[in-house]
């Protein structure tokens, strides 16, 4: 049962690309690898092949094995819905919502997903490489911990620990993990790596030394900062930068739950574009060409929170200057003129107004759309994924966005708002360029392969810096 985990010291400490890393790479050795992450916690999902969802991390940590996303590399899921609470996803469908402090009840039908799903894909590939969850010195939570040490011990995992020295204090990051971990926790690590180091690594040799000595765990290397790490999706809405490029001027509402932001990076990658993801507290520019309103977990919820930010009269008065408007998924329903929840699917049951840009009006519904869809948009064809709980409809839906199965999304009489619930459209060369010729910009074709060779170049990146043959030897090959 060849398996390596790599966990971290922290959140946000690279685990997601370091496992996408070492996935390419296993697979540039011959191997047949699948990622695995017990538990995430993201509202960023993918759509799989076999009709769930998993985080987007691990979409891609598949792309880079070579594999279709399948709902066992990431069996449970857990999107928030509040501060407090989040929809439990396990294997791919929506099974219960739970307050974090009930989440403990659910531990034993999750563990035992958790478990099924790790062994069908040990059963099937030469190598399985998991990734953890923000640190397990978190011991405060270890009672009830499914997707680090909880998950390395009960599957007899070995466990790789990550730092990040880009944050500062690196070595008691990982010092400290080992003085407060249970022994039999502690046992499971077999080494460590630093990550994110800037400059000359050879100036960490000490320190390096001094982890070695004081944990007694071998040390698998120093990973300088990825420099390609941008064209790559990333998982967290901490990592969105607030600007980027330069040109047209698309602006995205940060909304407090932001889903599948990774939409974007298409058109974050043209050199005609200038994106900048607007965060709370700050109004719309009055120079945005094209404003986006992005996928939400909590549509009513994230309605709210746009108001709250003053961003419906911003809205409105960027209309008036002639400015666009796209509103994806949980961002198509605002725009229309109400949206009722009947049976309290996405929050308190009743109706809310919408912005009324476009004529349309969403009912929720208990049962979630998941599907991958193909279909044509501007006379180009178009990929994406549909997950959603809505159903849309009105005078403004005669002139589709898109033709799928049927005709999806809406755009208004004057041709400058417009809504749909595609995600991952922008990701096609034809679609884009023909989107981007409407606002006058020329687009740059071949995102999709940009992502392949970013991986390429992550796997050369960790084979140059790390000991990656000792990291497979520690696996079990």
């Amino acid at each position: 049962m060849p398996a390596l985990m790599i966990q971290g010291t922290g959140s946000n400490v690279g685990k997601s690309l370091l496992v996408a890393g070492l996935c390419r790479a296993a697979r540039q050795r011959g191997l047949s690898v699948a990622p695995f992450k017990p538990q995430n916690m993201s509202n960023n999902a993918a759509v799989t092949a076999d009709g769930g969802e998993i985080g987007r991390a691990q979409a891609l940590q598949a792309r880079a094995c070579g594999l279709e996303p399948h709902t066992d590399m990431n069996p449970v899921l857990l999107k928030p819905e509040t501060d407090t609470g989040a929809q439990v996803i396990l294997h791919g469908r929506a099974v219960a919502r739970a307050e974090a402090r009930d989440y403990g009840a659910l531990r034993p039908r999750l563990m035992a997903g958790v478990l099924d799903s790790f062994a069908r894909l040990t059963a099937a590939h030469d190598l399985v490489i998991v990734e953890g969850v923000g640190s397990p010195a978190e011991v405060n939570l270890r009672p009830r911990d499914i997707a680090n040490m909880g998950f390395a011990r009960a599957a007899g995992v070995p466990v790789v620990l990550a730092g990040d020295i880009d944050r500062g204090g690196v070595i008691a990051q990982i010092v400290g993990t080992q003085a407060v971990l249970d022994p039999g926790d502690a046992a499971m690590i077999r080494g460590f790596l630093v990550n994110k180091f800037r400059g000359d690594p050879r100036l960490f040799d000490d320190g390096y030394r001094l982890i070695e000595q004081r944990t007694g765990w071998p040390g698998f290397g120093v990973v300088p900062w990825f420099p390609g790490a941008h064209r790559l999706p990333a998982e967290d809405a901490v990592d969105l930068r607030a600007s980027r490029g330069e040109g047209l001027h698309v602006v995205c509402l940060c909304l407090s739950r932001i889903a599948n932001f990774d939409d974007l990076d298409p058109l974050a990658a043209e050199p005609g574009v200038r994106l900048t993801m607007l965060g709370p507290g700050r109004a719309i520019p009055g120079d945005a060409d094209l404003v986006v309103i992005p996928g939400t977990k909590s549509t009513l919820g994230d309605l709210a929170f746009l108001r709250a930010q003053g961003w419906d009269v911003d809205l409105a008065a960027h209309v008036r200057r002639g400015g666009s408007v796209l509103g994806i998924c949980g961002g198509y329903q605002m725009l229309g003129r109400i949206i009722r929840d009947p049976s309290g699917s996405d929050g308190a049951a009743g109706e809310v107004p919408g912005l009324c840009l476009l004529d349309v009006e969403t009912v929720m519904a208990p049962d979630k759309r998941l599907d991958r869809v193909t279909g044509v948009a501007l006379g180009q064809p178009v990929t994406g994924y549909e997950i959603h709980m809505g159903r849309t409809s009105g005078p403004d839906c005669a002139r589709p966005f898109a033709h799928i199965s049927g005709p999806d999304g809406a755009i208004s009489p004057d041709g400058r708002i417009a809504g749909t619930y595609l995600h991952g459209l922008f990701s096609g060369d034809g679609f884009r360029a023909a989107w981007l010729a409407r606002l006058g910009v020329r687009s740059q074709p071949g995102y999709e392969t940009g992502v392949d060779q970013a991986l390429d170049d992550l796997a050369d990146h960790l084979e140059s810096h790390l000991d990656v043959a000792g990291l497979l030897k520690v696996a079990g090959l």
